[in-house]
């Protein structure tokens, strides 16, 4: 049994927990223990990772949050950033899902969050649960 932390972006908070209970329910599905760290927002989130990897008690890490498209160039920098930052590290050999959802507004943020629609939250701890899995067998 694996330990998989979940770090949230708590910025849109009604969409960070249909996140995290989509992302919860996967995890649990597979047999495995989460837990949950909070950091500010989306751009916190690789630091945040690459910190919590140092300790060794995890086996995977899944990113979520919620970006909104506003009236400023913020949001290219925060999903470009934060995209650029977890796919850093997931070529350092992290297992890593990407459950940052990008968008241009709440009807879509809704959609993508909510475990009973798209359920993205459940998509990116099974691809994190997919690429420890890769990790574990081809590991040296």
């Amino acid at each position: 049994m694996a330990t998989i932390l979940l770090v949230e972006a708590r910025f849109y908070g009604h969409l960070n927990d249909m996140l995290l209970a989509g992302a919860r329910a996967a995890i649990e599905a597979a047999g495995h223990k989460h837990e949950t760290l909070t950091v500010p927002g989306a751009l916190e989130l690789p630091g945040a990772i690459a910190l919590a990897a140092r300790s060794g008690r995890f086996c995977a890490f899944v990113a979520l949050g919620v970006v909104i498209r506003g009236e400023t160039y913020h949001f290219e920098i925060v999903s470009n950033e934060s995209a650029r930052g977890l796919m850093d590290l997931t070529l350092q050999g992290f297992a890593i899902g990407n459950g940052i959802m990008t968008v241009e507004n709440e009807a879509q943020a809704l959609a993508r969050c909510d475990p009973a629609q798209l359920d993205k939250g459940g998509a990116a701890a099974r691809a994190a649960l997919t690429l420890f899995e890769l990790r574990e067998r081809y590991a040296p």
